[in-house]
């Protein structure tokens, strides 16, 4: 049996949205949210809440249009806003006025615009390759390989397409590794093996420029200053630069950053530098 239930909530928008629920530490248990990145899933974070269901109750959640959540019939609401306000709504829908979190690129971004409109929600943050500024050539990347996935036709053939498209981001993967990868990447159905989000995602995230999809956000990063604050680079990453971290790092009293050797955007967390460096955080700071 796992050790989560499948959980629903429904949104504003009368969206029915689906959360993976680690919920057995005990009734006071610190909980931690855990948000995935732009196409990814509650899937990713299975690494993570293993290694802290004893101590926390961990939310990992899907939004709008990925994973085991519904699809959104206008594509126009598929934005870091509505993804926001959705969390909030969950939080809302568990009691929980403030949580940890941990954010992966697209769920990073999420954390530092919660912080910013409802200052105090977020107790902590772990995040996960993303900053207060990208590299506009990693928008760009993201932009030209979202929506792209060939025709599938069997597991294996995912697992090559995977390998060959990931093989500079995930270069310490191995055979099982990336088994593993495709399985929390794809899912099957009617016979033919598909992305696991709504292809409509892409529309407005592909309608503007990289150097205007992703603004300033050094202001906005600001209510994040008094919190303690993990961030997780990728060595290779082309999204969030070696000098964001040093500038966070310099600018930000209870930050702390660790790259994780060989990585791309963005890192799977499981990885022993990553691993490592949530348990000492959440020992730190999840009480």
């Amino acid at each position: 049996m796992p050790d989560f239930t499948h959980e629903y909530f429904t949104n504003s928008d009368g969206l029915k949205l689906h959360y993976r629920d680690y919920n057995t530490a005990g009734g006071d248990a610190p909980v931690v949210l855990c948000m995935p990145g732009l196409t990814r899933t509650s899937n990713d974070f299975a690494h993570v809440a293993d290694s802290l269901k004893a101590k926390c109750r961990v939310i990992c959640l899907d939004k709008r249009g990925r994973g085991l959540s519904e699809w959104d019939s206008d594509p126009a609401r598929y934005h870091p806003g509505t993804y926001v306000a959705d969390a909030l709504e969950l939080l809302n829908h568990l009691g929980q006025k403030s949580v940890h979190a941990i954010g992966t690129s697209m769920g990073g971004l999420m954390t530092i615009l919660m912080q910013a409109a409802q200052p105090g929600v977020i107790k902590s943050a772990v995040i996960n390759d993303i900053g207060p500024e990208v590299d506009p050539e990693g928008i760009k990347r993201i932009q030209n390989n979202i929506g792209t996935t060939p025709e599938l036709k069997t597991w294996e053939d995912a697992e090559q397409y995977v390998e060959k498209t990931a093989k500079h981001i995930f270069p310490y993967f191995n055979d099982d590794d990336w088994k593993w990868f495709t399985r929390i990447t794809y899912i099957e159905e009617d016979g033919q093996i598909k992305s696991n989000y709504d292809p409509a995602i892409t529309q407005n995230f592909n309608s503007v420029s990289a150097e205007q999809s992703m603004p300033d956000m050094w202001p906005v990063f600001e209510g994040l200053k008094s919190v303690p604050v993990l961030i997780i680079r990728g060595e290779t990453s082309d999204l969030l630069m070696q000098s964001t971290l040093e500038r966070m790092e310099s600018e930000y009293p209870l930050l702390t950053g660790v790259t994780v050797p060989q990585a791309g955007h963005a890192p799977m967390l499981h990885e022993k530098e990553a691993a490592d460096a949530i348990a000492s955080f959440a020992n730190k700071n999840y009480t």
